[in-house]
């Protein structure tokens, strides 16, 4: 629910600049790439050398700007299957690089291994959550439930970091567990979901693990 409200109030906020943009030609696959690059590279350079305020910020307008491909493709009569594959595709690498440089920050220079911890065990647990719903929905189950989504959990990271990076002692610690605690309960109720959703349902014959 709260990743809903947050790209409605994104989009309500860069409506102006999405008029601009498809008036000048510029794609939604444009903009998810430039926002995806820009947030892999604030990660990349940044939280893993422990610049954690400006990491944090960069990640943050990057992400949001990668959020405006959605109205860019309404104000453009609509998206691509392409399109649609390329953007969910892009922010599991963004995810990647954020909790990887946190990782290589906190097992480096930050020396803090449970902290490190969290990240990847953060990491893992939103790749369950993401591959969880999309292979219920390829098999016909619906599966919208849970408590942390996407957004939610960079919000409590990228909010816990940045206020680490300004010197506010164990924010990033709270975004971590929050993280990885939501994240687990998140992935059970979409399990729980799924397991509701298939009884008395036969699988799809040609149906075959994601790769």
């Amino acid at each position: 629910m709260l990743g809903q409200g947050a790209r409605a109030a994104v989009g309500r906020f860069w409506a102006p600049v999405v008029t601009r943009l498809a008036r000048a030609g510029v794609t939604p696959d444009m903009v998810t790439v430039t926002g995806t690059l820009g947030a892999i590279a604030g990660a990349v350079l940044l939280i893993a050398h422990g610049q954690l305020f400006w990491g944090a910020a960069t990640v943050t307008v990057f992400v949001l700007l990668d959020m405006l491909d959605g109205a860019l493709a309404r104000a453009r009569g609509g998206g691509s299957a392409f399109g649609a594959v390329l953007d969910s595709t892009c922010d599991r690498a963004v995810d990647a690089a954020v909790f990887g440089a946190l990782v290589w920050w906190y097992t480096g220079a930050g020396d803090d291994r449970l902290l490190a911890l969290l990240a990847l065990v953060a990491l893992v647990l939103g790749v369950l959550t993401s591959y969880t719903k999309a292979r219920a929905e390829g098999v016909g189950i619906p599966c919208d439930v849970g408590l942390v989504e996407r957004t939610e959990r960079l919000i409590l990271v990228l909010t816990g970091t940045g206020l680490t990076g300004l010197g506010l002692p164990y924010l990033v610690d709270v975004g971590l567990w929050l993280s990885v605690v939501g994240g687990a309960i998140t992935v059970a109720q979409r399990i729980a979901a799924v397991h509701r959703g298939a009884r008395g349902k036969a699988a799809p014959t040609a149906s075959a693990p994601a790769r």
